[in-house]
């Protein structure tokens, strides 16, 4: 029984439909398409310029016809009452509502009309069906928070039912939890892992303590999805080994799509079907292939709500061998405001810090994870889980590598702690810059 399609078609997500408009999408040759997105592009701005106030009030006078006149929306732009911002003939109870994670640190309510998000779950559908899995037979093992309050909770185990998957809170990341997750993966026919890669890699690093590969004992695994936060290569390799499978890193935003999915073929390719993706540099002009950007994304579909040009905080490079069918996504850099600004006014990535610390702090298996803080211009705190205390000259070689990769004169402090702050969703954030001057 499609158990999972029923329920979104019972809750009035015309998913049947979606299916049949995203695979005629699909089938069209590259010039068909190129014309599509054109035509969808306009056509979505030409909506919300007739049908919502919120829309016209902030772009003023533009021409859909000519794209570069249509403005940058930002997530500031949109903290206010959702009910302000939907479309003529959209209410809240007859739209799709949530709430974006926070992790860029301007969170806000949104909406996707009913069919829009029929298009998310149809897109999803087909991707997962890149590596045979489908959401209404295959068993999802599932590394996600939950929320702690009764309702809350119990509505989550209700969906989790439904959608044929068993969630492990990544709350507890203890040795004491891991094992009982072993418990389960011995006794179920998981076809695959899906959740947050920090929580996902601790998992790894658990079987790796024990030497015991995943599929020695759940053999009917095909896959790991990993979503929402950073993917570094040798956790990639780590959890490839003590999995046993492939991993598939995923790139999404909730109030969008998603954004890219790792195909059969290795490449990061980006959606193309509903979402119009775009690289712009710090004047808002378009890049070409092969160029560091802000992501920019118009949701090509969602009338209830828009999302145009639509800045998502992000810093991305779009592969040379791109096309308006096939983008790829080459490089994900990081979030916009996880930029640090050092005391000589160099500005650097902050998960080069991340990245950098990560290559010394974790090679004897003693630090389980940590995140880096810069708390002022010039000094950065390294917060860490760890079985015993950092050596003083571990904590100085991370200083050393710090100064060699980015300038002289930055202060590393260090803070060992018994467990890490999630977000409410679960989320770690590796980098985070609270420095106000």
């Amino acid at each position: 029984m499609n158990l999972f399609d029923l329920s979104l078609q019972l809750s009035g997500f015309p998913l049947k439909k979606a299916k049949s408009v995203l695979n005629r999408i699909q089938n069209q040759n590259e010039a068909d398409f190129k014309s599509y997105v054109e035509n969808a592009k306009q056509d979505i701005v030409s909506y919300h310029l007739k049908h919502n106030v919120f829309y016209k009030q902030l772009v003023g006078q533009i021409n859909p016809s000519n794209w570069n006149s249509v403005p940058i929306m930002t997530k500031k732009d949109l903290q206010q009452p959702l009910q302000h911002r939907l479309s003529g003939g959209f209410s809240l109870k007859n739209v799709y509502v949530n709430k974006t994670s926070g992790s860029s640190g301007d969170p806000f309510i949104f909406a996707k009309d009913k069919f829009c998000h029929a298009m998310t779950w149809a897109l999803i559908q087909d991707r997962f069906g890149w590596f045979d899995l489908n959401f209404n037979s295959s068993k999802q093992a599932r590394f996600y928070g939950i929320p702690l309050d009764k309702k809350g909770y119990y509505k989550e185990r209700l969906k989790d039912i439904l959608s044929n998957r068993f969630r492990f809170s990544v709350f507890d990341l203890s040795d004491t939890a891991f094992e009982t997750h072993l418990k389960k993966f011995k006794s179920s026919r998981f076809d695959y892992i899906n959740g947050y890669t920090s929580a996902i890699v601790q998992f790894a690093k658990f079987l790796e303590r024990k030497q015991l590969v995943l599929t020695s004992i759940c053999p009917s695994l095909k896959a790991c999805f990993v979503t929402s936060e950073m993917l570094f290569d040798d956790d990639n390799r780590l959890m490839e080994t003590w999995f046993g499978i492939p991993i598939i890193n995923e790139y999404g935003a909730s109030e969008l799509d998603l954004i890219a999915f790792q195909n059969p073929s290795n490449q990061w390719q980006v959606t193309s079907e509903t979402l119009f993706v775009e690289l712009l540099d710090e004047n808002d002009r378009v890049l070409p292939y092969g160029n560091e950007g802000r992501v920019v994304i118009t949701s090509l579909y969602n009338k209830a709500h828009p999302f145009i040009r639509y800045d998502i905080g992000d810093i991305a490079v779009l592969s040379k061998q791109s096309t308006i069918k096939k983008p790829i996504l080459e490089q994900l850099i990081g979030r916009t405001n996880d930029i640090a600004i050092l005391p000589s006014g160099k500005k650097a990535a902050g998960l080069t810090f991340y990245y950098i610390t990560k290559s010394i702090i974790e090679d004897d298996g003693n630090v389980k994870e940590f995140v880096i803080q810069q708390i002022k211009i010039d000094t950065f705190k390294v917060l860490y889980v760890s079985s015993k205390e950092l050596t003083s000259e571990k904590m100085k070689a991370i200083s050393i590598e710090m100064e060699r990769y980015l300038e002289k004169g930055l202060t590393i402090e260090f803070e060992r702690q018994t467990k890490l702050q999630r977000s409410k969703s679960g989320k770690l954030q590796q980098f985070s810059s609270l420095n106000t001057s």
